[in-house]
């Protein structure tokens, strides 16, 4: 999976959000506004390829205000669409550089 992929799908619209995703941005007080510019500025840090029903990936970036998030996407190859899955603050604890579990 490319990142852009699903930088373009965000781009084109043709984006779904899971209601836990939703659930969990409201939780950690985040905008699609600051995901979404997390996930066109940032990079993948895991790949999770043999997820079902489509691939995914762990996005890891930054919100306008440099504090990282981490999201988590599939992407449908076929039709194009990305799905974010969930969406959280990390952990500094569990993360070294915001980019590998520790």
């Amino acid at each position: 999976m490319e990142i852009t992929d699903i930088q373009n799908a965000i781009r084109a619209g043709q984006i779904r959000i899971t209601d836990h995703a939703d659930e969990e941005a409201q939780n950690d007080m985040l905008s699609y506004d600051e995901i979404f510019f997390s996930v066109l500025t940032g990079k993948i840090i895991e790949d999770y390829q043999d997820d079902k029903p489509y691939p995914s990936c762990l996005i890891y970036g930054n919100l306008f205000n440099g504090e990282p998030v981490h999201s988590v996407w599939a992407y449908n190859l076929d039709t194009k669409w990305a799905v974010m899955i969930t969406v959280y603050r990390p952990d500094p604890s569990k993360w070294i550089n915001w980019q590998r579990r520790k």
